[in-house]
């Protein structure tokens, strides 16, 4: 947390008018409970925190409440920590009640509620509907209000503030005229220098930004916008709102996931969630989703790659696991020693048949073994005893070899290596197929997996069951009825001794039997916190999703609750129909979509050069207006002014970030080029998506490739900076 100072105004000798008392006493004097409610409530956690832990852990429910407690003390500590008096955003002044100009009740706007000691109400959380015409005031519409303040805050002190007015004789007088804000609080961060990760940008949140951060979570929104709209701005604010407006979507509820296109984006955008206080977001990209994404390789064969994001390929799994489904056509006799006890095929069918639908193969496989056992448990009649029965069912050798060849175990990435590797396999699962498309998907080594191969093999472990996870189940059900069976007997034995009176008897109990078992000492494996399911995922340049993609987010999310963001615009492969059509076609249907048309990011100057780019290939494309200038023409020159270019920007500008985006197969000889800095990087347009930089070099563009997915890189390169771009032929 920062430390205080006597004031909490640092403005520089250009603003020193706003300085005047009149504008920030009542500021300072805020400013300062603020900081002393901070110090006072971090101690008080502090305490309650070390009080926790040396506390005794205890047992069952006891320890779970007691770590929860201290989840809850730690997270809450982190956030109070991350900010001093910075943690505010603004303030706004409502209208009074009478229809005055002004309410005496100035309300502040922070990061999160924040309660003195005597109760008064220091800050409200942006969330909260109480904060909303702060966010979302226009002179159009002012929601109530008579002005509106924005700080700026650097190293925890205000560096700038401006004043809006809503009503004509609001900040009427001198002093506070000199404050008002002449192009918005907004408008003038945009020219302000990047950084490796993406900007506090809370304070400055645009009315039509807002509106859409605060839509409802039920069922599927989609955020369209073009370049700089603050699309990512939205989806991961958005993310934050959820969380606390909807209960429904808590960690224990299921949680929110956000889906980014790329490690450098999920980078980008770290700092964003814990400054919002929400560290439950899981943050991830779709390569992440499976333990296979790590080593997989980009899939070399375009035409491959759009056969394994189909629909077709995605039902090849499941009729490769329908497969080993279907009962045995000939029946057999299981001999014990009370009968020889028939089994016939109508009756491997109706065993077959309480598999539960949503029940993944390996799993069912109990439910089958079970129906099998009852059945001919009844064949054996009453006479027989059931558990001496049972027991020899389940030992028979014939049976369980029967058994497994009805219903094997399966591997998932088995399945798919099989479906690589034998061509009249695939055929027969994908009949749709022709003999030329089967051929090509054949490969040698049918387990060198690639990124096209993921969501195929989601469908097939959600489908099959994760063979690592039923393996420990079983193990854990295989020590648990060792551990009963052990202890039943020492039971026995104790209640015989007692001749069955007293408190041994109570050992009988279901709760004492599950008491007297370390669960500790069993099986266990560390849950996959990407495997869901979510109340509601978060994606971010989904125009780029196949269908098999998006039916690996579905399978983590069965409400359909999702914000769906992107830009027709930007996808590399072309996306012709409307987002409603797109999204019902693979299980989404009614999504609603906002749009975002204002670009706050990318200078009239680049647009003017990035517009004919994209409108080429794509004529209806939705391209943003930009909504200032940078007062810097696009400069065009060759690939040898490479080197010269960047270091003379670096120079010149020693806080900015810089990008050089060349083609893929480029990069390495370009960065070899370039003069070393930890603010310059250098990444293909697919790498650059999602991010900002004060200087991008484009180095020669026509590489990128043709048709619409070469224009699209191209559009994308372009409109990643913020102030200079620079073409190089």
């Amino acid at each position: 947390m920062v430390t205080a100072t006597s004031t909490a105004f640092a403005l520089p000798e250009n603003l020193r008018f706003k300085g005047d008392p009149a504008l920030i006493a009542q500021d300072e004097q805020h400013f300062a409970a603020i900081d002393e409610t901070l110090r006072r409530t971090i101690a008080e956690l502090s305490d309650q925190l070390t009080a926790e832990l040396r506390a005794p852990g205890g047992h069952g429910q006891k320890a779970l409440d007691r770590d929860t407690e201290v989840r809850r003390l730690s997270a809450r500590l982190r956030a109070l920590g991350r900010f001093g008096r910075d943690v505010c955003l603004g303030r706004m002044v409502p209208a009074a009640p009478d229809g005055g100009a002004a309410s005496e009740e100035t309300t502040y706007i922070g990061r999160f509620g924040l309660t003195d000691g005597d109760g008064r109400k220091l800050l409200v959380d942006w969330r909260s509907p109480a904060a909303e015409p702060f966010f979302g005031a226009t002179l159009g519409d002012p929601m109530g209000l008579v002005s509106r303040r924005r700080y700026r805050w650097t190293n925890g002190r205000v560096t700038d503030y401006w004043d809006e007015a809503f009503a004509p004789d609001a900040l009427d007088d001198a002093a506070s005229r000199a404050a008002l804000d002449d192009q918005s609080a907004f408008i003038a961060s945009l020219g302000a220098s990047r950084s490796p990760r993406m900007r506090d940008v809370l304070a400055t949140i645009q009315a039509d930004q807002d509106a859409i951060i605060r839509d409802r979570s039920r069922g599927a929104l989609v955020v369209d916008g073009g370049p700089g709209t603050g699309k990512t701005v939205v989806a991961l604010h958005r993310a934050a709102y959820l969380l606390y407006a909807d209960p429904r979507l808590s960690r224990g509820h299921g949680g929110v996931l956000f889906v980014g296109p790329s490690p450098a984006y999920l980078a980008y955008v770290s700092d964003v969630l814990p400054s919002l206080g929400e560290e439950g977001v899981q943050l991830c990209t779709l390569r992440d989703l499976l333990a296979e994404g790590a080593t997989a390789g980009t899939e070399a064969d375009e035409e491959v790659a759009r056969l394994k994001a189909s629909s077709a390929m995605v039902a090849a799994v499941e009729q490769a696991v329908r497969h080993y489904e279907v009962p045995p056509s000939r029946g057999m006799v299981v001999e014990t020693e009370w009968a020889d006890l028939p089994l016939t095929p109508g009756d491997w069918a109706d065993a077959f048949d309480v598999a539960g639908a949503a029940t993944p193969h390996d799993e069912a496989r109990d439910e089958v073994w079970e129906e099998l056992l009852t059945i001919l448990e009844t064949k054996a009649g009453d006479s027989v005893p059931a558990g001496a029965l049972r027991g020899q069912l389940t030992q028979n050798a014939a049976l369980r070899s029967a058994f497994t060849r009805a219903w094997p175990l399966l591997d998932p990435a088995g399945v798919l290596a099989d479906l690589f590797s034998v061509p009249a396999y695939l055929q027969a699962c994908a009949p749709g197929l022709t003999a030329e498309e089967v051929a090509l998907l054949q490969r040698d080594d049918p387990r060198a997996w690639t990124l096209s191969d993921l969501p195929l093999l989601d469908a097939a472990r959600q489908r099959i069951g994760d063979p690592t996870a039923n393996r420990v189940r079983r193990e854990r059900e295989a020590v648990l009825a060792f551990e009963r069976e052990g202890r039943n007997r020492v039971v026995d034995d104790l209640i015989a001794a007692d001749d069955g009176e007293g408190l041994v008897t109570m050992l009988r109990g279901s709760d004492a039997q599950t008491s007297l078992i370390d669960e500790a000492a069993l099986p266990s494996l560390d849950p996959d916190v990407l495997a869901g399911p979510f109340a509601h995922i978060v994606v971010d340049e989904a125009q780029e999703l196949t269908d098999a993609e998006w039916r690996m987010l579905l399978r983590r999310c069965p409400s359909r609750g999702f914000t769906i963001v992107g830009d027709r615009a930007q996808a590399r492969h072309g996306f012709t129909e409307a987002w409603s059509t797109r999204l019902a076609g693979v299980g989404i249907p009614d999504a609603r979509v906002s749009t975002l048309s204002i670009n706050y990011r990318t200078p009239e100057e680049i647009m003017t050069e990035a517009e004919p780019v994209i409108r080429a290939a794509i004529p209806d494309a939705n391209v943003p207006t930009s909504v200032r200038t940078s007062g810097l023409p696009v400069v065009h020159g060759t690939r040898g002014d490479l080197a010269a270019i960047v270091a003379a920007w670096l120079s010149g500008d020693p806080a900015g970030i810089g990008c050089v985006i060349a083609a893929d197969g480029e990069t390495d000889a370009v960065a070899a080029v370039v003069p070393r800095s930890d603010r310059v990087r250098v990444l293909t347009p697919a790498q650059s998506k999602g991010l900002e930089f004060d200087l991008v070099v484009l180095v020669a563009p026509e590489a990128f490739g043709e048709g619409i997915a070469g224009a699209v890189d191209h559009y994308v390169a372009m409109t990643r900076s913020t102030r200079e771009l620079v073409v190089l032929g």
